[in-house]
């Protein structure tokens, strides 16, 4: 199969997380998951979009999120960046602890790495990309994570 690639450059703002996911949806039906496994996909990427827009970006206008999928066959892979101060995924807060239990905020990071099979942060400088990797075929021991 050859790579195939579409990137997409949105607005910060919540029309565009809704459209991520919607294309994550077609685009992860397309390279061959179920629908249960797209669901989670286009929820990680959902959760994802919601961080460059909302923690990232800060809703200013005047900056983008890029989003790009990418099908090698084997892989899925979405990238998705934001032009806003950097994250450090070191410094996110466990949501499984209890005093983070009952916080309506907090869980994305920890979705999308329960949804995806390889998840990769890169500084930008400005801005913050996260990569998400799913396998075609993978099992729930092939569950890894990356930081950089």
């Amino acid at each position: 199969m050859t790579v195939q690639r579409v990137s997409y450059t949105l607005e910060s703002s919540l029309d565009s997380v809704n459209k991520a996911e919607e294309e994550a949806t077609k685009i992860a039906t397309r390279s061959g998951f179920d629908e249960d496994e797209a669901g989670r996909i286009s929820m990680a990427v959902r959760e994802a979009t919601v961080n460059a827009v909302l923690h990232g970006n800060h809703y200013d206008t005047s900056k983008r999120v890029t989003l790009s999928f990418e099908t090698t066959g084997d892989e899925l892979i979405i990238t998705v960046q934001d032009q806003g101060p950097g994250l450090d995924p070191t410094g996110v807060a466990d949501p499984l602890a209890p005093e983070n239990l009952l916080k309506q905020s907090g869980r994305g990071i920890f979705l999308i790495r329960a949804f995806m099979d390889d998840v990769q942060f890169r500084n930008l400088e400005p801005g913050t990309e996260i990569k998400l990797i799913k396998r075609v075929h993978a099992t729930t021991s092939d569950h890894k994570e990356a930081s950089q």
